[in-house]
């Protein structure tokens, strides 16, 4: 198990937040744009980090899955990943005045507009060129900065390379979720009931944090609705036909994933988990069902044998409904804590908007069809999955750089839970473990990790002393050895915070 972190006092933190909020508004009117932008977005990083608990290392699970399929087809060993290790907070909270700082005085023009004036570059190359050759970062890497306020690119190498992005590419599938469906989508699960009321059906709209709470709610309801027709005792049936195609990701059967079912319960998970590697069920739809038939049971009406699978009859009616939180709270939990259960959700629910097919190639469709409306650089970009467990994935750092400088852009208010879902550097997430020591980067970096065998990557926004809000994105393959990997891609995130002195 991983030794336990210290953690920065968030006393400091605290103090920030009161003298901060109270200062807020005179600061709007008396600075420049970029300044408030600047001033705004840092604010956003300290209220994130003094109200984020403090939590100990953590491990999103994609290498542990990556060698586990590597280990089921050539029984080679791998690295080991204690499956005991803390699980990450709660997403980090959003903050209004913060989402709207980060809007402000922003350029419409597109992420990847042409290259900033040579200064800026050149200082940006004397600052990342040393890094970027670092061995620990493999045998190719690439790397790219834009400054979201004027859309400008002031840094580039290896931008236009398409590499397996891992778990960054949640990035690409939370965008595309959120420009399909919109910020305040909520998917619903509903039980329907013939019209003698005789048989009752549970339908699975594909929310994977259906909780136990809700299902009981759900019976609740439904007993309450067969009641008052004067019945006590049915037929149960469930419906998880919102989801079509193969269940199991191509990676397999493992811990870091279920099945993906329009229905299930807590993400399929048999322990108490919330987050991270755990152990799943192998038929999350009926697990779900047979827990509601219980729960029905207990408010009074019988469902005899059990439940069968089967669709809501044509004319059914619904007796009750549960909608899951905002589809901008679910994307703030998919990056925060690298969630591959809800991206895949995601993925398949944007093909859903879109009309097509919702599996696995029709997630990869739609999120593809998303990207391409917003006219970002697509040339060898291959979407293969929703999570970025599959290796076929392939991204390019302008893309996920230039997706980041979008959420920024005033013109797309629905993508700031992009934002506001990263994870805080050494405080929460998938972050919550990294940038713990003296070398900088603690609460003053958002980023997304990506991490599988010979894969390490990092995606994220950072203010630096110009008091330039900057999108970056880092890809690093043919790694050896991740500690050092992820300490060379952390390096590169600091000196983009730290600059030339």
């Amino acid at each position: 198990m991983a030794e336990p972190v210290k953690r920065p006092s968030i006393k400091p933190f605290a103090k920030l937040n009161r003298t901060a909020l109270k200062d807020h508004l005179d600061m709007r009117n008396g600075l420049s744009n970029w300044q408030f932008t600047a001033v705004s977005a840092a604010l956003g990083l300290a209220l994130a980090a003094g109200a984020v608990l403090a939590a100990g290392p953590w491990d999103s699970g994609q290498r542990k899955a990556e060698q586990d399929w590597a280990v089921a087809r050539d029984r080679t060993g791998g690295a080991h990943h204690d499956p005991d290790a803390p699980a990450g907070p709660d997403p980090a909270p959003s903050a209004a005045a913060v989402l709207a700082a980060l809007g402000t005085g922003v350029n419409r023009s597109a992420p990847d507009a042409p290259d900033a004036p040579d200064g800026a570059a050149a200082e940006l190359r004397s600052v990342l060129g040393p890094l970027l050759k670092n061995p620990a970062l493999g045998t190719r890497r690439s790397a790219v900065v834009i400054d979201t306020a004027t859309g400008k690119r002031l840094y580039g190498q290896g931008a236009d390379t398409p590499m397996t992005p891992a778990s960054t590419v949640k990035i690409a599938t939370t965008v595309a979720a959120l420009t399909a469906l919109g910020p305040g989508h909520r998917i619903p699960t509903t039980v329907r009931a013939t019209a003698d009321s005789r048989t009752v059906t549970l339908v699975g709209g594909g929310d994977p944090t259906l909780d136990r709470a809700a299902l009981r709610a759900l019976a609740a309801d439904t007993a309450h609705a067969l009641k008052d027709s004067g019945v006590d005792s049915v037929r149960l049936r469930y419906d998880a036909s919102a989801y079509s195609g193969p269940a199991l990701h191509p990676i397999g059967p493992n811990e870091n994933i279920a099945p993906v079912s329009a229905l299930m319960v807590d993400e399929g998970r048999l322990d108490d988990s919330a987050s991270g590697p755990a152990p799943r069920s192998g038929d999350p739809a009926g697990d779900a069902a047979r827990d509601f038939g219980e729960l029905l049971d207990e408010a009074g009406i019988s469902t005899g044998s059990g439940p069968e699978p089967g669709r809501a009859a044509a004319k059914s009616r619904p007796v009750a409904r549960h909608l899951s939180v905002p589809l901008s709270a679910l994307v703030e939990r998919a990056l925060t804590n690298s969630d591959n259960d809800i991206a895949e959700a995601l993925a398949r629910q944007t093909a859903i908007a879109r009309g097509g097919p919702a599996d696995f190639t029709g997630g990869r469709q739609a999120v593809t069809a998303q990207l391409k409306k917003l006219k970002l650089p697509l040339k060898g970009v291959k979407v293969a999955d929703g999570s970025g467990l599959d290796r076929q994935d392939k991204v390019t750092a302008a893309l996920l750089a230039g997706l980041l400088a979008r959420a920024a852009d005033p013109d797309h208010p629905e993508l700031r839970s992009v934002l506001t879902g990263l994870p805080v550097a050494g405080f929460s997430g998938t972050l919550s473990g990294r940038y713990t020591t003296k070398s900088g980067g603690t609460g003053l970096i958002r980023a997304k990790t990506g991490t599988l065998t010979g894969v390490n990557t990092l995606s994220g926004t950072v203010v630096d002393p110009h008091g330039r809000l900057l999108a970056f994105a880092f890809l690093a393959s043919g790694t050896t050895a991740p500690a050092e990997a992820q300490s060379a891609l952390d390096a590169l995130a600091t000196a983009l915070a730290a600059g030339r002195r």
